[in-house]
């Protein structure tokens, strides 16, 4: 039986998690803080910056699912460095498969919808990690000390996803409760979003599959929608009518960047909200079958989870 590794307990880790075990696997999900054991799933504490107690803590490992992330912008550059080694130096102790989830900084500003052969040409800082990582994992693929792939999404969203998703709590709650959305860049630029499901099942469909090694997958995503439309649909299926506000940036950049220091970082990412922003998944689709999960039926679970989250609290 294949043992499969996550690391990362967050939305995706977590719902990468749900999928394995429902299937029977063997699953072992580290984290900084670990968790509570339940069926099918063992949690464990490690911190994965630490390239010999990952080893450790990832010992049989047949695939190893890297989900983490740190907790904010501003510590991409300290932690993302010797995180990713060590993931690499635990894979390849192990003769592990590493399935990575990625996202789209890696291209910076583009004209036109994303590919998968869209030059990785990001002038950004957390451009140029993800490009970084890229390298490096794929200069061991192709060393023959591991299998590689990753799976690239646009802006994620679904149950789940809080404050860290721009379609996520500032968006969902007061758009659900009909209230006005702020909301950045151009209201009705096309933008592509990727539904945490369909993230995860990517991510385990690329691991079973040997025709996805070597090379960067776009998840299947639903139609690109502004986030005018966005909030309309999410009002409609909540039975509510919200409004939309646009706010500059220099509110999110400064204002909230004062306190929140991880919402400086957005500055750097903008260009994904003042135009369209669109990101092409067919390759995956015409490869594996996979489609994406309607943006209504998406959004209804999403409206689901926010109202069970709001009676529990």
């Amino acid at each position: 039986m294949t043992d499969h590794v996550i690391l990362g307990k967050g939305q995706i880790g977590t719902t990468v998690a749900a999928i394995l075990a429902e299937r029977g696997a063997r699953v072992r999900v580290l984290s900084r803080s670990g968790g509570k054991d339940a069926p099918g799933v063992e949690h464990v504490a490690v911190d994965a910056r630490d390239a010999a107690a990952l080893t450790a803590a990832s010992a049989g490992a047949d695939v190893i699912y890297n989900c983490a992330n740190p907790a904010g912008y501003h510590q991409w550059a300290e932690e993302w460095p010797p995180m990713f080694a060590a993931i690499l130096a635990a894979a390849k102790a192990h003769g592990a498969s590493l399935v990575n989830t990625g996202n789209l900084y890696v291209y910076g500003p583009v004209a036109g919808p994303m590919t998968e052969s869209t030059p990785l040409r990001s002038p950004g800082a957390k451009g140029r990690i993800r490009i970084r990582m890229w390298e490096d994992a794929m200069a061991a693929h192709e060393a023959g000390d591991l299998r590689f792939t990753e799976a690239r999404g646009s802006d994620y969203f679904g149950p789940g996803a809080l404050a860290d998703a721009m379609l996520g709590e500032r968006m969902v709650r007061p758009a659900m409760e009909g209230r006005t959305v702020d909301v950045f860049g151009d209201p009705d630029a096309p933008h592509t979003f990727t539904y945490i499901p369909d993230m995860a099942r990517a991510l385990v469909r690329l691991a079973g599959d040997d025709r996805a090694w070597g090379r960067p997958w776009h998840v299947p995503s639903a139609p690109p929608v502004s986030m005018r439309e966005a909030v309309a649909a999410l009002g409609r299926l909540a039975g509510a009518e919200p409004k939309v506000r646009r706010l500059p940036w220099w509110v999110l950049i400064q204002v909230v960047g004062a306190f929140k220091p991880a919402m400086r970082g957005m500055a750097e990412t903008r260009h994904q909200w003042d135009g369209p922003y669109v990101m092409d998944s067919s390759a995956f689709t015409e490869a594996f079958g996979d489609e994406a999960t309607g943006l209504d039926e998406a959004l209804e679970a999403t409206i689901a989870w926010w109202r069970r989250r709001l009676a529990a609290a």
